[in-house]
């Protein structure tokens, strides 16, 4: 199974591939009609397929756990998106009337609970847990609603900020159903060459918006994020690679779901892709406010 670029996929397809190799070594019909080999994936996840009882390799809770299905995907991903728009609505409420100080203070603690939290994820073995997931949710609806003030705010430069966010939340569901569809269709095909080239492009995108960052810190300049030409172009590759991300998570959740492995992954799978949905939506908003200013 191929790695994602998501870090919240990484360790996720790491175990499962894990548990696939220890299947493989102690199941006696992995290549047959229910294996893994030219007989394709495992067909008998109760007995001795991808993740049955009798594949000691294993880990215990994959040989326990009931598989997971497009429908636990859906209903998990659907819960974590819902607790971050609420959460939102929440802290934008907060910056507009209550205090923006507070709203800010509580963006920032979301930021940070935010990555911590996909740390403790991808590298706590935690991506089948709803708690952490959704705690994720929690942290990063306060990083969303108080962006989106602050992107957006209420009738700012004479637009109303509302119709902004609107913009940019119909415009990520489009992305979103529309990267689905190339998926589903098989326009553009997840392969070995694709993803190595979206981790290269991603570590590209990381590394500028550092070193952006550090520019603004030391100079205040801030050719990335000022909203001139340069941003422009600069946030336009953002959303393309977030887009094209999209493909990556899809394949990633397909595979787990053919690989047969345990529904509580399926937290682990609304986590990855809520990642994404969050900054391309936040790369949106960014884009619409420049063309706003």
């Amino acid at each position: 199974m191929r790695e994602s670029s998501n870090p919240a996929f990484s360790s996720l397809t790491k175990t499962v591939a894990r548990g696939q190799a220890g299947a493989h070594h102690y199941g006696q019909q992995q290549y047959g009609p229910g294996g893994y080999g030219p007989g394709g994936y495992g067909q008998d996840p109760y007995g001795q397929g991808a993740y049955g009882q009798e594949q000691y390799g294993a880990p215990q809770q994959m040989q326990d756990a009931r598989p997971m299905t497009v429908d636990d995907v859906v209903s998990k991903t659907g819960i974590t998106l819902a607790v971050i728009v609420a959460l939102a609505a929440v802290n934008f409420a907060i910056a507009q009337f209550v205090s923006l100080g507070l709203s800010m203070m509580l963006t920032i603690v979301g930021a940070i609970g935010g990555l911590i939290m996909v740390l403790i994820s991808t590298f706590g073995k935690k991506f089948g847990s709803a708690p952490v997931t959704l705690t994720y949710a929690v942290f990063e609806g306060l990083l969303v609603g108080g962006v989106s003030f602050l992107f957006a705010g209420f009738n700012v430069a004479g637009s109303n900020g509302f119709a902004l966010i609107s913009q940019a939340v119909i415009a990520t569901i489009g992305v979103f159903a529309g990267m689905l569809w190339v998926y589903k269709s098989g326009a553009i095909r997840v392969t070995p060459k694709f993803t190595r080239f979206m981790m290269a492009a991603l570590i590209g995108v990381v590394v500028l918006m550092v070193g952006n960052f550090l520019l603004a810190f030391f100079t205040g300049m801030s050719p990335l994020r000022d909203g001139g030409p340069i941003a422009i172009i600069f946030s336009l590759v953002c959303i393309g690679l977030a887009a094209f991300s999209f493909l990556l998570d899809f394949d990633q959740a397909d595979k787990l779901v053919r690989a047969g492995a345990p529904a509580t992954y399926a937290w682990g799978v609304a986590l990855g892709l809520a990642v994404t949905l969050v900054w391309l939506y936040i790369e949106i908003l960014r884009l619409l406010s420049y063309f706003r200013d």
